[in-house]
């Protein structure tokens, strides 16, 4: 008897655990995907301000960089310059190309 209620503990236990882990993960996605939207319409309306066809691929790589850069520095002015301005340095070399 004392095996079952050890075997029972166990599993609740691990439930409680994988759930908690869940969660953060969930949480730390659902983040990224908020910011992420946010940044995509920003890097939308700046390239329409900006008289540009918008680029999925160009807005995906802009608002990936932001996120990593905001990640690291946790600075929203920092990220947004930095990847604007390595996003126009690949915009003017492409174009060069």
């Amino acid at each position: 008897m004392k095996a079952g209620k050890y075997n029972f503990f166990f599993v609740v236990n691990l439930i409680i655990l994988f759930n908690s882990f869940n969660s953060y993960y969930l949480a730390q996605t659902k983040q990224n995907s908020i910011i992420k939207l946010f940044c995509l319409q920003s890097v939308k309306e700046e390239m329409m301000k900006a008289e540009m066809v918008y680029s999925e691929e160009i807005a995906n790589g802009t608002c990936d960089c932001y996120y990593e850069e905001f990640m690291q520095t946790a600075s929203h002015q920092d990220a947004k310059t930095k990847c604007k301005l390595e996003t126009k340095e690949n915009l003017n070399h492409n174009t060069k190309i």
